[in-house]
């Protein structure tokens, strides 16, 4: 993974936030408050997840349909539809 260490900031920050969001749920703030720093949380997965998927775009899934493999390319499509579909959910 060319961009690992952004990909492990971003995820520890999830973690970071996530604990801070589980703390708020425990003391009983404010709905709205706790939405908020949920959605931040929800934000920065999901820009982790597409720098992930950037990156094996980029990688993986070039190299694969570079290749003479049919099997191999029909695996990595079916992998990448796949993700994009739980992705989407």
């Amino acid at each position: 993974m060319k961009d690992k260490q952004k990909i492990l900031t971003g995820l520890k920050k999830a973690h970071t936030s996530l604990g801070k969001v589980m703390q708020m749920v425990e003391d009983q703030e404010y709905c709205i408050d706790v939405m908020q720093q949920n959605l931040a949380v929800i934000g920065l997965l999901k820009s982790a997840h597409q720098m992930m998927l950037d990156d094996h775009l980029s990688s993986c899934f070039k190299n694969a349909m570079a290749s003479n493999n049919e099997k191999i390319k029909a695996r990595m499509t079916e992998e990448i539809l796949k993700v994009t579909k739980l992705a989407n959910k």
